[in-house]
């Protein structure tokens, strides 16, 4: 009997608490789904163990009657499926549970091969989750209850990081034709073999609905992309291809180009962590050229070079609708952002990541060349996620750059780690950045220049309310900046603040850190806090100690806190195992357990 309807199911891993472990199950839930996994079991093992030309009878993959039941392959999705269907006779429940075929049984090569399976089953079934919402049954939730789900087609399957998948796969794409409605396959990180592949790709023949297909992180589907997805045909509805670290070949590359004009509305493309496209990106420039509606292009440590940049333009201008651009980690890229304009034509780009690209003088030049002449930054208005993190040579060069950034007035997220900024163009950043009141993460950590001179942001903290992370980790702050941080959340400017980092900062005297724990209890939203130390320091903790733990307990929303490698006497390490006792479930205090006593020469 066919499997005709089936809702979605998603099978992604989870961490389960002991807790979870099916004591939210009802027992006559848990009897449907063992009988419907032994049912799949009993009819794929007797497929393979036929013999003698004789054709074994098929039990029903899933019962048609059931309703908010849950199944799953056998071991082509190990953590957890559900299966849903729509029958289309009217045969009651109890008696469709029952077609489990016998003769099904005698096909297995061994009881120990049915126990060893059977024992995967239940070792699902303790990490099953539910949750249905419309046509979606997602199984991703623990605490959620199992609601009926009636007349859908499966139009999303996510079984990505199982790893039982391995050599397995078949076992599932077997049914694909049964569900052509899919819209939604993702298999990231399921390890699967050749076989899988091949496998894979007479699956996708059958799916001509396909509008999503994640596979990243299968090492395999490198140098067989063209086995797996030759069968698209031209006008192919798949908007998404996410091929992360697929270890794709230079082939694969040329293949992606080739692919690209024949998807009809492509939006989504993520070919990153894929080093030897970098030598193909012609092939794939000229196919982002066929792609006017692409939202999301991310080639993010690819291997691409200072000729991709170039490339790269070319292909921009045909690319209006962009939204997100990732060309991070590119190291190779240093020097080849000089007469570039195609970028300039992303008016409506959102995101762009350009951090560990070695910029160099002449690339920030360029991308913000003199005020007479036309301009990058500024015609990017639309921009709100900015990450020009761990380009060093910034630090002297930048100044003109961040001085543009006041052309940016939708700019949420500003990220410049690790650039070396030096006094004049933290200067001109702090001058620009008084012009972003849309601001809601701030990241400068790894910034010396910073230590002695937060006061210019000054201005800027008291007008980002919307300021939700703060990020200032080795910064090389000093007691001055704490009470000027302090004096901040005095007033009220930082109400909104979430996330708030000040680790690695080492030269903070004590009053410093004590005036600042006296006003943190005021940071009511706050969720995380780290000023752990250096991994190289280990310092006293002195009253301010007590002064944190104290506004910790006045925080509803904190679930982190970060102090390691401070070294606690032994009367405050009681005082924060009594806060550990009181507070266990719902604030982690990472401390790491050092005491005075464990470094008598720091006495």
């Amino acid at each position: 009997m066919a499997l005709q309807r089936m809702a979605v199911y998603t099978l992604q891993k989870v961490k389960l608490s002991e807790s979870d472990h099916g004591e939210n199950r009802k027992p006559q839930e848990d009897g449907l789904l063992r009988k419907t996994l032994f049912n799949l079991t009993m009819s794929q093992t007797g497929k393979k163990s036929s013999s003698d030309g004789e054709t074994t009878p098929q039990a029903p993959l899933v019962n048609e009657s059931i309703r908010g039941s849950k199944s799953r392959f056998p071991k082509a999705g190990s953590r957890k499926e559900s299966i849903d269907s729509k029958t289309t006779d009217s045969q009651p429940q109890d008696k469709t549970l029952k077609t489990i075929s016998l003769d099904a049984t005698k096909t297995l090569t061994s009881e120990t091969e049915l126990g060893s399976r059977m024992e995967e089953n239940e070792q699902f079934l303790q990490k099953l989750c539910r949750k249905a919402v419309s046509k979606c049954l997602d199984l991703n939730n623990c605490r959620q209850t199992t609601a009926d789900v009636r007349d859908t087609d499966l139009e999303k399957l996510d079984i990505s990081w199982n790893d039982v998948t391995r050599g397995n796969l078949h076992v599932l794409t077997q049914q694909m034709h049964l569900v052509s409605k899919l819209k939604i396959l993702r298999l990231s990180s399921c390890r699967c073999t050749a076989d899988d592949v091949w496998a894979l790709g007479e699956a996708i023949k059958v799916l001509p609905e396909l509008e999503e297909l994640n596979l990243s992180w299968n090492s395999k589907v490198g140098g067989n992309l063209p086995l797996i997805l030759q069968t698209l045909q031209q006008g192919s509805k798949i908007q998404t291809l996410e091929l992360m670290d697929c270890t794709l070949t230079s082939e694969d590359g040329v293949f992606v180009g080739q692919l690209l004009p024949r998807l009809q509305n492509p939006e989504v493309l993520d070919v990153s962590i894929n080093r030897n496209i970098g030598g193909s990106l012609n092939s794939i420039a000229h196919g982002l050229k066929s792609t006017s509606n692409l939202k999301v292009l991310k080639l993010h440590s690819c291997g691409l070079s200072q000729k991709s940049v170039k490339l790269l333009d070319a292909a921009f201008r045909y690319l209006r609708e962009l939204r997100t651009l990732d060309l991070s980690c590119n190291k190779e890229l240093g020097g080849g952002f000089e007469d570039i304009a195609g970028l300039a034509t992303l008016e409506h780009l959102e995101g762009l990541d350009v951090r560990q690209c070695s910029m160099t003088a002449d690339d920030v030049f360029h991308v913000t060349p003199d005020v007479l002449t036309a301009q990058v930054i500024p015609l990017l208005s639309s921009l709100q996620e900015l990450d020009l993190s761990a380009n060093k040579e910034m630090g002297s060069y930048s100044e003109n750059l961040l001085s543009r950034l006041r052309f940016l007035p939708a700019l949420k997220s500003l990220i410049i780690s690790n650039c070396a900024l030096e006094s004049k163009t933290f200067t001109a950043l702090a001058e620009a950045s008084i012009h972003l009141p849309a601001l809601k993460i701030v990241n400068l950590s790894w910034n010396k220049c910073i230590g002695g001179n937060l006061k210019l942001l000054l201005e800027t903290l008291k007008l980002s309310m919307s300021l939700q992370v703060l990020r200032l980790s080795s910064c090389s702050l000093v007691t001055e900046d704490m009470a000027l941080l302090a004096s901040v959340i005095q007033t009220g400017h930082l109400a909104r603040l979430q996330k708030l980092d000040l680790s690695y900062n080492d030269s903070i005297c004590e009053a410093g850190w004590t005036i600042f724990c006296q006003n943190l209890w005021l940071l009511k939203e706050l969720t995380e806090l780290d000023i752990s130390l250096r991994p190289s320091t280990f310092r006293k903790c002195g009253q301010w100690f007590r002064h944190l733990i104290s506004a910790v307990t006045k925080l509803p929303k904190i679930t982190e806190v970060a102090t390691k490698r401070w070294l606690l006497p032994a009367s405050q390490e009681e005082e924060l195992q009594g806060f550990d006792q009181d507070h266990r479930s719902s604030i982690h205090f990472d401390h790491g357990g050092f005491q005075e006593a464990d470094f008598p020469r720091l006495n």
